[in-house]
């Protein structure tokens, strides 16, 4: 036996012109061990992370075997236990000892035996699918005079493990979040649903990265319909790379001119649990913690995942909070502005005065007052997220609050001003989604130029265009505003309200048109006295 791993060779420009000659030639495995081992070579560039070990067995040396695989992403024990030792075990001599020492060698009983001990076998008859099995951590075993090889699943790269959330954090509830490893997130859901009826599909998208990208759904509660769209979507995306599943969600949603979110995405492994038992699908990309949730609701992006772990009447009070919050982040700018420069009136005589006598001495008017101050408190924002995390939160609020100051002082900014840009601020941390949050702020600064302008009546039209460019939105066929527009009595029972669980009976109406009852006992009785 010989170890021979793939070493660069001098002349590169050699390198360069062999795998275009080679492409010439069928994509088909070659019965020469020697001439695939070349072409596999000059294909992957002499890379010296591939692995090719060549080992001769049987008493008269009569057969070569070639095992191949990528160091870092398979594993060397599961690589020593399922393959040399079964090999070893066939011929009848551990590797390494003298070859004429072995008996005669049956190469049936070799692939036998080695498809026994390895749960993941498959088969490989052309180049395109040994590249793909070898690249994604599974070891080929090639020999001489088959024009076939198998690709043994030995996965095993270092990966982050599950570890707990960090972007959407609960009270109460499970603490494991999602991972970059496509079957560790499979196998969370897995644990979540035990059923025969959780299907998963799993396609390769991206030219040159050829990303794993799996859906999960539940059959006999999902839509056909929806499956089938999110089948044909993805199929139709052909692009070099897919590195994120924000890559995915580009290209999948309905609409791109818009900045409200139309495809949900968590790293919380029991909301994607709950979402596919209301009939959605699941998108999961290898190499992100993030799983895509389609069809997605305005409503699904203000529930959190703990709603539904506390009592009815908590998570009714914290949703009514959350509304009210998102009302404050979106008006609460416009409506200081447009109230005092056009509609003082409405104001009470001694909060008018002190108001008039804080912003005597300010230069600006209110719209550039709050314009500044909001710009500032994103780029705050902002540098508090890139910078290391042990000095980012310190600096964004010894920076609120000295720049703050520091401007009031100076008679730039009114002390009424920076009071509301800093509850504007802090009620925009409320909303559980990011891209949810992100759309509230961006749209802050269009209400409040059209305050600036016509007051409560711009307001009003802005609110107006916003609530018909929501009634325009879909996601997957399914009304962006369901259950509000239109209204399903039915599910008003877990929007602003959360009702007990065993009030909710139904599933969602326009997203689940095949198994709409959950099944739920009857409610609790009052026990005896």
């Amino acid at each position: 036996m010989r170890n021979r791993r793939s070493t660069n060779h001098s002349s590169q420009n050699n390198t360069n012109d062999t795998p275009q000659a080679e492409a010439k030639n069928s994509d088909a495995l070659k019965g020469s061990l020697k001439e695939s081992l070349d072409h596999i070579q000059a294909s992957l560039g002499h890379s010296t992370d591939i692995v090719i070990r060549e080992i001769s067995i049987g008493a008269e040396k009569e057969c070569q075997i070639a095992i191949l695989y990528t160091d870092g992403l398979a594993d060397p024990k599961m690589i020593s236990d399922n393959i040399m030792m079964v090999i070893a075990d066939v011929t009848g001599s551990p590797i390494g000892e003298n070859p004429e020492q072995s008996r005669s060698f049956d190469s049936h009983a070799l692939w036998e035996q080695i498809a026994a001990f390895n749960q993941e076998i498959q088969t490989i008859h052309d180049y395109p699918e040994l590249f793909h099995s070898l690249l994604s951590g599974d070891t080929i075993l090639l020999m001489d005079g088959l024009d076939q090889g198998m690709a043994a699943g030995t996965r095993g790269w270092k990966d982050r493990g599950v570890t707990e959330t960090s972007a959407e954090n609960v009270v109460r509830g499970p603490r494991e979040a999602f991972s970059e490893s496509l079957r560790t997130n499979t196998a969370l859901i897995r644990r979540k649903i035990k059923d025969p009826n959780l299907w998963m599909e799993t396609k390769q998208i991206g030219r040159i990265t050829q990303t794993d990208v799996a859906i999960m759904y539940i059959n006999g509660i999902v839509n056909d319909k929806i499956v089938e769209e999110v089948r044909a979507r993805l199929q139709r995306i052909d692009v070099d790379s897919i590195l994120e599943s924000g890559y995915i969600e580009e290209f999948i949603q309905d609409k791109t001119l818009t900045p409200f979110p139309t495809v949900y995405n968590t790293e919380r492994p029991d909301v994607v649990a709950a979402e596919l038992l209301e009939g959605k699908i699941a998108i999961i990309v290898d190499g992100t913690p993030f799983v895509l949730i389609v069809p997605a609701l305005f409503v699904s992006f203000l529930h959190a995942a703990e709603d539904y772990y506390q009592r009815a009447d908590i998570s009714s009070f914290l949703r009514i909070l959350r509304y009210l919050s998102i009302s404050i982040s979106l008006l609460g700018p416009s409506l200081y502005i447009a109230v005092t420069t056009f509609h003082q009136e409405m104001l009470p005589t001694q909060l008018l005065f002190g108001l008039a006598g804080q912003r005597e001495q300010i230069p600006f008017p209110a719209f550039v007052e709050a314009v500044f101050m909001e710009v500032t408190f994103e780029i705050l924002r902002e540098a508090g997220v890139r910078l290391p995390k042990n000095i980012g939160s310190a600096i964004s609020i010894v920076g609120t609050l000295v720049i703050g100051q520091a401007a009031v002082e100076a008679g730039i900014i009114s002390p009424a001003m920076v009071i509301v840009v800093s509850i504007t601020a802090i009620s925009s941390f409320v909303v559980p989604s990011f891209n949810m949050s992100i759309a509230f702020r961006m749209l802050r600064f269009p209400l409040m130029a059209l305050a600036a302008s016509f007051g409560l009546y711009g307001i009003f039209v802005g609110i107006i265009a916003l609530m018909l460019h929501l009634c325009s939105l879909r996601s997957f066929g399914v009304p962006y505003l369901s259950p509000f527009a239109p209204l399903i009595p039915e599910g008003q029972k877990d929007t602003i309200l959360r009702l007990p669980h065993w009030l909710l009976t139904k599933r969602p109406r326009l997203v689940n048109q095949n198994d709409m009852t959950r099944k739920i006992s009857s409610p609790p009785r009052k026990s005896r006295e």
